[in-house]
This record gives C-alpha cells, structure tokens and sequence, in this order.
C-alpha cells in the first residue's frame, strides 16, 4: 500500500514539474516577445545587446525551474510561471518608459531570482518558522522601525521610507511585510481557538477576552504609528489589510472584519486630519478631471486616466503609446502605462495573472492541515492581492492613491526581491512536507 501511494506521489510531482516547465517557456517566450515589441515600436530596429537579453531571460527562469523542482518538488507549477510573466512585462514596460532604468531593472530580476532559490534552500520545511515567532515578529518590527534612524533613514518624495548603507538604498518595509505575515501566522495558529470563542459583548458584537486581543492589537497599533510617521499610508493600509484578514481566517468570525472596518475608519479619519496630505490624496480623488485641478494637483492621476481612455479594448500598440506624459509611470502608475499600450484585454490579462497567483495561493492553503500553513499560505496571498489591489483601484480612481508598486511589474528592487522571498514561501508551502521531516520546535520559542 505505501508503495502505491510512493509511486502516485512520485507521478503526480512529475506531472506537476512538466506542467510547470511548459509554462516557464511560455513566460520566457511572453517576456522575451514583450520586449521585442516595446523596442521594435519604440524605435523601429532591433535592440542593440538583444541576445544577451534573451539568453539571460531564458538561462535564468529555466534554471529557477529546475531549482524550484528540485527543492519544492510537488509545489504548485503556475506560481513561478506567472510571477515569471509579470516580471518580464515589467521590465519591458520599464525599457519603453526609460531605458536608462532597464538594466538596473534586470539586474534587480537577477537578484530576485537569487533570493528565492536561496529562500527555498534555506526554509526545506515551512513549518519550522513556526518556533521563532517572536523573534521574527520583533525582525519585522525592527525593519519598519528602521527609516526613523536618523544615521540611515531617507526622505524621498516626503515619505520616510528608505534607508541607506553607502551606495545601496532600499525600502525594509518590504522585508517586513514577509516577517510579519511570519509572525502573524505563528501567533494565530496558536491561539485561534481562544479568539474564536467570544465571552464579551460590545454592542451588537462579540469578541474573546481582552488580554487574547492585546498583543494583536499592540502590533497593529505600533505599525500604524510607524507608518504614519513615516507618512506611507499605502504601506499603512496594506499592513491594517492583512492583520484583518489572517484575522478572519483563523477564526471564522464576521465580527472581526466590523470591527476591522470601525479601526480603519477611525486611522483614516485621524490620517485625514493629521496629514494635509492625505487630504491632497482625497482631494484628488474627488476631482482630478476637474478643470481647476487637472493641470495642477490632479495632473498625474488625470494623465493616468487620459491613458487608459486612450488606450481602449486592444491598446495603441506596445511602443506606440505616450505613457511618458505620465509622471512616475515607472512605478506607481505602471498599470496606467500597461493600460494605454495593451488596452482593456491587456490589463485584464495583467489582472488575470494576479487572480491565477491569488487563487493558487489559497488553493495551497486549503491544501494544508495544520493552521500555520494554512495561516502563513493566506497571508502570503492576501498580500499579493490587497497590494495589487491598492495600487490598481488607486490609479483606475476606485480608491485615493496611495502610492505602492504593483508586484513584480513596478519599477524598483526592494519590492521586487521582497515578493521573489514570498513566492518562495508561498511555493514551499503549496509543496508537500518532507516525510520524515522532524516535529517542529514549539511555538514561541526563540
């Protein structure tokens, strides 16, 4: 009997390695054509170096293939794939936009990839992570806390969000992002029974006894204050976003996403007062085809529109468009830029990407029977999908801007290498456990 369950094991991660080489070629055929097209509509002439673009694309997504099969065999094939798609649209959407940023774009690809097979080398078995919530939790902590020293933090376009070493300049916001949903997970996972059973009645809801909450809330009260010092509220909301929802998930009960909602009124109310702005982002929002503000405050959301206008069903073309009058197309607006040269079919394509990423990731979730997995696969996804949410339904004028990349297409090498780490995660938890892997320290130990 077990040799039968060894064999159909055996068959169905072959299957799933298979599956996901055809679709590593694919992705580098779909990034490589992207490239082609920006540049042949660009300029009319081949690229200049475009066999070394093309071997480096190639050589680098299909031995990320082999290093995914052979480290997470069993994982799901259409993670990497589709993450391996948008990347390489973004870099040719970059190339179009400004080509003096293409090769720094392509080395941060590199480095991504790097980090994600190194992810999937170190963390063998997910469920180790479990023993070190605290400590991961307090690393999180630290990297939002970072751009406040006054040695290493950096004002960039008002928000204090960088930090510096010499040369290298990077957001550790990102980093945090992945710990968090580390520690989020951990903690969850361990007292999800306690904070499921609600003994206090606050209104019409009931919730579970204060002190179960405290240390929960304590996180998300102190990433709040970081966040609106460090005036990211794109960060804020995404942050705000996944506490409620890993919330939810561990504990089934509605009452925590009302009462996520009652938190996220009274922040924005109190970011609303506090920040002018974040009344300038509201304001916008409101009015940016206004006459009075379409050439002045509400200029970049307006292009952002006008592009989108302009580019209809089928786009004007890879190449062909004007994304350029766009300010900061590179990265927050990126999606307009898509959104202008590929269309309606194309950004839905785009969208469809992150709606295949996002239901694969709560596939592996379903998939697992302990609750730090299932835990940890949810919040992975639920960032991707609240990120990509954010930052689409900010351009597009669902929500007001908040100013945050749209993964793995934006321009920039912090959230870039940030999002590679949390696939790898996402990926080693969608693959099966290792048989004879050891019993996990206890939670809390560090």
């Amino acid at each position: 009997m077990q040799a039968t369950v060894d064999l159909g094991r055996g068959i169905e991660m072959r299957a799933r390695g298979g599956t996901q080489l055809a679709l590593t070629i694919l992705a580098c055929f779909l990034s490589v054509g992207a490239y082609l097209l920006v540049a042949f509509g660009k300029t009319g002439r081949s690229p200049a170096g475009v066999g070394g673009f093309v071997a480096t694309i190639v050589v680098a997504y299909l031995l990320t293939h082999v290093l995914t099969t052979w480290l997470a065999p069993g994982g799901d094939p259409v993670l990497f794939p589709a993450a391996a798609v948008l990347a390489g649209l973004g870099y040719a959407m970059i190339f179009r936009l400004d080509s003096s940023l293409a090769g720094e774009q392509l080395a941060w690809i590199l480095v991504g990839l790097g980090a994600f097979a190194v992810t999937l080398l170190i963390v063998r078995d997910h469920r180790s992570l479990d023993a070190y919530t605290y400590t991961i939790g307090l690393l999180g902590l630290g990297f939002l806390l970072l751009p406040i020293a006054p040695a290493v933090g950096e004002t960039i376009n008002g928000a204090r969000l960088w930090i510096h070493f010499g040369p290298i300049r990077f957001q550790p916001s990102e980093i945090a992002k992945v710990m968090i949903v580390i520690f989020l997970a951990s903690y969850l996972a361990a007292r999800k029974e306690l904070l499921a059973v609600a003994t206090r009645r606050v209104g019409p809801l009931r919730l579970p006894e204060p002190r179960y909450l405290g240390p929960l809330l304590v996180a998300w009260v102190v990433s709040l204050v970081v966040l609106f010092i460090e005036k990211d509220l794109g960060s804020s909301l995404l942050f705000f976003g996944i506490f409620v929802v890993m919330l939810w998930a561990a504990t089934g009960r509605a009452s925590y996403l009302v009462l996520g909602l009652v938190l996220f009124v009274i922040g924005a109310i109190l970011g609303y007062v506090a920040f002018a702005h974040v009344q300038d982002r509201v304001l916008i929002w409101l009015h940016a085809l206004d006459p009075k503000y379409v050439d002045a405050k509400g200029y970049q959301l307006a292009q952002s529109e006008f592009a989108m206008a302009t580019g209809g069903i089928g786009g004007t073309g890879l190449g062909q468009g004007h994304p350029g009058l766009i300010p900061f197309a590179s990265t927050d607006f990126i999606f307009s830029a898509i959104g202008e040269e590929l269309g309606l079919f194309g950004s839905v394509a785009l969208l469809l990407l992150y709606l295949a990423l996002a239901t694969r990731g709560l596939r592996a979730a379903l998939a697992r029977e302990d609750a730090f997995s299932k835990l940890l696969a949810a919040g992975l996804t639920s960032v991707l999908a609240l990120q990509t949410f954010i930052i689409v339904g900010g351009v597009t004028r669902l929500i007001p801007l908040t100013g945050i990349t749209l993964p793995f297409v934006s321009y920039g090498g912090s959230s870039l290498v940030a999002n590679f780490v949390l696939l790898a995660l996402l990926i080693r938890v969608s693959a099966p456990p290792p048989r004879h892997a050891p019993l996990p320290t206890p939670r809390g130990a560090t």
